[in-house]
């Protein structure tokens, strides 16, 4: 490592694509074009709204945990209208009446009525409601929707004037651009400054987005496939750290690393939804390569054992790469390479041990958490750092677990 740290300088703008493939937030139930909120504590008797989840159910006495994470306990009285929509529909007339014994566990509900009790409870007047495995199915269309038309990237440039925002989708050393059309139907969301869950991100606005911001779209691609008419979108700012294991605490669940680029010392948050990731030695020394401008199949990758002949087949695995595996002719599949990769625990970092780590923004309030951490790079770094900011680019982080999946453990 003294290599990295005495005698190279890495970038700070290590581009690992954070925005996820899959963006489902919790379907919200409405009523015509008003969107349920919660109100804090209304008074006994004043008219509200709830909407959430069905906890369960005891006689007419249903338990919904809202999306603000509280429990409010809807009252259905015999005079209470129910009716059932599908996701996405939001006209009362295409709704169907049901019975309150047609209620399930896991069911949203949107109830509207008087509160009670503090605003604890809620006697019904109206209930909307979308059935689990409803919702569900609409989770698997969009799912495979953000798969067929998703796109995701860092950001180049953003022409407010015209509403295109310039992409970077290359991967390792490619410069690959796409060109992203907002038009005012466009839905734009941000993610919070602690998370990566698109159910945590806000509404937001074309002028929030900034060049270095992770940016995933969805929406429909021209015919050369160098634009894309977006139907929404979702951005971020993330920190993209490079540098060498300092101090582990088990305890408090944090890395504290000597970033490469300050020569300061920072303290990332290491959480249940972190994704802790080993590259395994065979694949560090290939990107090593790759990035110093060898081919692995080329003049530069005969002469240097690190780097077998490439597969003879797309998707293929070369041996000794943990299962690990490039493309044919092209950048490596990184959902496969993170599904694939060992994973580490705080406890198998090493003092002196090269990281790349990407992590939320964070602020004053609240510090920066890790979402992925990457060991096993000291070969990358120290062979081609001014190249950090395209080896991890596009990264997929739901391919590790519910991240930007709109699904909670």
């Amino acid at each position: 490592m003294r290599s990295i740290v005495a005698g190279r300088h890495v970038t700070a703008a290590l581009a690992i694509t954070i925005a996820a493939m899959l963006f489902l937030a919790p379907l919200c139930l409405t009523a015509g074009q008003d969107t349920a909120t919660q109100r804090a504590a209304p008074p006994s008797g004043s008219k509200v709204r709830t909407v959430g989840t069905i906890k369960s159910i005891s006689a007419n006495a249903i338990t919904v945990t809202t999306d603000s994470g509280s429990e409010v306990t809807v009252l259905i009285q015999p005079s209470t209208r129910l009716l059932r929509m599908e996701p996405g529909q939001t006209d009362l007339k295409q709704a169907t009446p049901i019975q309150s014994q047609d209620l399930q566990v896991g069911d949203r509900l949107l109830a509207g009525g008087t509160a009670s009790d503090n605003g604890k409870s809620v006697t019904a007047t109206s209930a909307v409601v979308m059935k689990k495995a409803d919702v569900a199915a609409k989770q698997e269309r969009d799912r495979e929707d953000w798969q067929k038309r998703g796109v995701g990237g860092v950001v180049k440039a953003v022409n407010a004037a015209t509403g295109t925002i310039t992409l970077s989708t290359g991967a390792l050393g490619t410069s690959n651009t796409l060109a992203v059309h907002v038009s005012k139907d466009t839905v734009i969301r941000r993610y919070a400054p602690d998370s990566v869950k698109f159910d945590d991100a806000k509404p937001g606005t074309l002028d929030q987005i900034k060049p270095g911001d992770q940016l995933r779209a969805r929406g429909t691609k021209s015919a050369e496939g160098k634009e894309l008419a977006a139907e929404e979108i979702v951005s971020g700012t993330f920190r993209n750290v490079a540098g060498t294991v300092v101090a582990t605490d088990a305890g408090n669940g944090t890395v504290t690393l000597q970033d490469l680029v300050t020569k300061r010392p920072v303290t990332m948050k290491i959480t249940g939804e972190s994704q802790l990731r080993k590259l395994p030695p065979m694949m560090a020394q290939r990107i090593a390569m790759r990035l110093k401008g060898g081919a692995p199949n080329g003049p530069a990758g005969a002469a240097n054992a690190a780097g077998p002949p490439a597969p003879a087949r797309a998707g293929a695995v070369p041996e000794g790469s943990g299962g690990v595996g490039f493309r044919q002719g092209g950048a490596p599949d990184f959902q496969q390479m993170l599904n694939r990769m060992p994973a580490v625990t705080l406890a198998d970092l090493q003092k002196g041990e090269a990281l790349m780590i990407v992590a939320t923004e964070g602020s004053a309030e609240v510090p920066s958490t890790a979402i992925i951490l990457l060991s096993g790079v000291e070969p990358i770094l120290t062979a081609a750092p001014s190249q950090a900011s395209t080896i991890l680019s596009p990264w997929n982080l739901s391919a590790g677990g519910n991240v930007g999946t709109g699904e909670t453990p």
